[in-house]
């Protein structure tokens, strides 16, 4: 066992301090990896302050950050997949049983024993629970480790592994949307990515938004339309005419307006988690015969072929880079919306510390 720099909060209302925690030595599985960027997650935010504390408590000191990007710095004696120097990503996920039917179908987000990056149980007894990116250093199972593109900037990069597999998975998983219909709503961390996805799949890409100052933004990012969810002649306009939207609002909304807006056969995909129940209206889903589904993150394999698309198309997160001093100021524009589109944070500057 070695200690680590990191920074943790102590209590749902603490600030970020300076911290260090302790991270286990290699096994023959594992890979350690020196941290080089770490996006900031809403679900951090919601994490860190126990906002979700009747489904996943939060255990303290919490040092949250999965959306990791690194370099392997050593790694064990049975590990094959990757070398000493390597660019590499984690994701939300650090293990699982490998054994469940969602692990042997690829699909470890739904394993009943998976372990989360970080506030879940620690398997190697390290600490009470994992604990994540915003840290110099981790160390990781090499089934959890994945390659990285090394063309792309790795500040953008880090986003991928949450805000990136969430909108591509969804996306995938519909079918061939080329020439499709697709909407997006909400213009933020998730879906600035998933317009980017939905354009580069080959579809009609449209933005729903509540903020008329976003239209631009929506086209430079590859939007072809955007739509104004205030305006109602606006959304009459486009009513009954999406093959496949991408909800994207973690705050409380209208879905049965998004709704209201698929065709015939026609699906709308949550990615987002508003805190409280949704309203659907039976006959808006009944007249149409139209679908509401849920998505989480995707498994490995998936994340692999997503940052193998990424690199492909030159796919990155909008980010801005930010000290880790400067975290507990990036919760608090976290909380304002007030970012374009992920913080990212630039791990080097904790060896100022």
């Amino acid at each position: 066992m070695y200690k680590a720099k990191a920074y943790s909060v102590a209590s749902a209302t603490s600030p970020f301090t300076s911290d260090t925690i302790p991270r286990r030595e290699t096994t023959d599985r594992d890979v350690q990896i020196e941290i080089l960027y770490c996006g900031i997650c809403h679900s951090d935010l919601h994490t860190v302050r126990d906002e979700w504390n009747s489904v996943m408590p939060t255990v303290y000191p919490c040092v949250p950050g999965h959306e990791i990007v690194g370099r392997v710095t050593e790694i064990g004696s049975a590990v094959s997949t990757v070398k000493p120097g390597n660019l590499v990503g984690v994701g939300c996920l650090v293990d699982s049983d490998h054994t469940c039917p969602s692990c042997r179908a690829d699909l470890e987000q739904f394993c009943p024993d998976a372990t989360f990056t970080y506030n879940s149980p620690d398997k190697h007894g390290t600490g009470p629970v994992t604990y994540g990116g915003y840290s110099e250093s981790i160390v990781v199972d090499e089934r959890f480790v994945l390659r990285v593109p090394a063309h792309l900037d790795l500040a953008g990069v880090a986003p991928l592994l949450c805000a990136g597999i969430t909108t591509y998975s969804p996306i995938r998983r519909w079918g061939d949307i080329t020439g499709k219909k697709v909407g997006v709503v909400g213009l933020g961390g998730l879906g600035h990515m998933g317009v980017k996805f939905a354009r580069a799949f080959g579809a009609h890409v449209v933005v729903f938004t509540t903020s008329p100052g976003k239209r631009d933004d929506a086209l430079r990012l590859g939007a072809h339309e955007v739509i104004v969810s205030t305006d109602a002649a606006e959304m009459q306009r486009h009513a009954g005419s999406f093959d496949f939207i991408l909800d994207t609002v973690a705050a409380e909304h209208d879905i049965n307006a998004s709704i209201a807006m698929l065709g015939l056969d026609g699906t709308i995909t949550l990615v987002g988690a508003p805190d409280k129940p949704l309203p659907v209206s039976a006959f808006s889903l009944l007249f149409g015969r139209k679908s509401i589904s849920g998505s989480l993150i995707g498994g490995i394999r998936e994340t692999q072929e997503m940052l193998d698309f990424c690199g492909e198309h030159n796919i990155t997160a909008v980010v801005e880079v930010i000290p880790i001093q400067k975290v507990n100021e990036a919760y608090e524009r976290l909380v304002k919306s007030d970012v374009k589109y992920r913080f990212s944070i630039d791990m080097a500057s904790l060896k100022t510390e």
